[in-house]
């Protein structure tokens, strides 16, 4: 499996797939093309994961390259698949929003009693049970069931797929106004596709569930197959009082369009490419920004840094800078550039008699800011200086704090 990027950005090549796989040639056609509507055709999956799967003829069950983006090596992180069936989805998208590895276990949730035991069964087959456990759940009850029915307690994150359409009628409507006929048939039972309310309706439910989880799930996300659907739940987290979601678009070939939103009651905060990753929305749906990026003519790259780290340790708050990779990573309690604060500290080193380390912060429990800083050299005139705001909620905190490093490093 190729690590270093995603294995479908070409379109796969069918009959060089058919030398590799003898068993594979039966589902192509004279031309070399593929009945996608074959549940039998799974050489995809045995090629590239090494799974040996029998896939349902009357549920769900796309393409491979429409649902596969790469896991980079995960940290043994646990996650729950709501509503999923044999879907490598976005995970690339997940694994940048966290640290993910091969080693993750999944607990898989679904209603479907038929599905739930033809899951076992893969599962079995491949000897993953003990990285996979699947659980039948209810229509009727949460969708994120950390009622003890696993033995997990918190989440790293949850993936859902959840029924686009809110009735028969909508789907029908839909499928009739699309430009091009699909190159497979759907093969899609009720269940999965519709739901009162559509997907709007059933990711309103995960937000609610999310305000009594809070933080025993890190990232809440989920698919989408409406940009109004997305919208529409921004507007929902930004009502109530969410300051920390992620949004992106899955674009696979001119044909599939998928967007998905992450929310978190937790303070750490992604990468911009991971929080902002879609084009065309008002900048009112996208999250504020997390990264602060000036250049500056500079002589002496080390010099530069010299004066950063002499300057953020001024603050005594946790600091360290790590030259291997150019940058630094630094938390604080409070706006410890601040006028207030200098003569706070200027107070307590007259009290103690000049002592260096007079208030410096030591409870990172109450941290409220949490940044990089990162130097990087553009040309032999000139340094790129970037900072990320790594955790916290406030951003008015984070602007002052890249003002105050922009002043600082401009009047060197």
């Amino acid at each position: 499996m190729d690590s270093a990027g995603n294995i479908y950005r070409q379109k796969v090549d069918f009959s060089a797939l058919a030398l590799q796989d003898p068993a594979f040639k039966e589902f192509l056609n004279a031309k070399g093309q593929l009945d996608f509507s074959n549940p039998d055709a799974v050489s995809l999956l045995r090629r590239d994961f090494g799974l040996e799967v029998e896939l349902p003829g009357d549920r769900l069950c796309p393409p491979v390259p429409n649902r596969y983006v790469v896991c980079d090596p995960l940290d043994d992180y646990s996650s729950l698949i709501d509503g999923l069936w044999c879907r490598l989805n976005y995970i690339l998208w997940l694994q940048d929003l966290i640290d993910c590895t091969n080693d993750d276990y999944f607990d898989r949730f679904d209603p479907d009693r038929d599905v739930v035991g033809l899951d076992m069964e893969n599962v079995l087959r491949n000897n993953l049970q003990s990285r996979i456990q699947v659980v039948e759940s209810t229509p009727d009850g949460p969708l994120i069931p950390l009622d003890g029915r696993i033995p997990l307690k918190l989440l790293d994150f949850t993936m859902c797929n959840p029924p686009f359409y809110e009735s028969r009628e909508e789907m029908l409507q839909l499928a009739e106004e699309k430009q091009h006929e699909p190159l497979s048939v759907c093969t899609g039972a009720e269940t999965e596709m519709i739901t009162p309310g559509g997907e709007v309706a059933f990711v309103n439910k995960m937000i609610e569930e999310s305000l009594r989880l809070r933080e025993a799930v890190k990232w809440y996300t989920s698919m989408l197959g409406k940009r109004s659907s997305l919208l529409s739940l921004i507007e929902e987290l930004q009502r109530l009082g969410n300051k920390n979601w992620a949004v992106t678009e899955f674009i696979q070939g001119d044909k599939t369009k998928r967007w998905a939103i992450a929310w978190s009651w937790k303070d750490v905060r992604p990468t911009m490419g991971v929080a902002r990753s879609i084009s065309n929305i008002p900048k009112r749906y996208l999250p504020f920004p997390s990264e602060f990026h000036f250049s500056m003519p500079c002589k002496s790259i080390d010099l530069l840094i010299e004066a950063i780290d002499t300057e953020i340790k001024s603050f005594r708050i946790p600091w360290e800078w790590d030259n291997k990779k150019s940058s630094g990573l630094g938390f604080t309690t409070e706006n410890a550039w601040s006028r207030q604060a200098r003569r706070k500290r200027q107070q307590q080193d007259a009290a103690k008699d000049g002592f260096n380390n007079a208030g410096t912060q030591s409870n990172t429990e109450d941290v409220v800011f949490g940044f990089i800083i990162q130097v990087r050299r553009l040309s032999p005139e000139n340094a790129d200086i970037t900072v990320r705001w790594v955790k916290g909620f406030d951003s008015v905190i984070f602007e002052s704090f890249c003002g105050m490093l922009k002043r600082k490093v401009e009047g060197m």
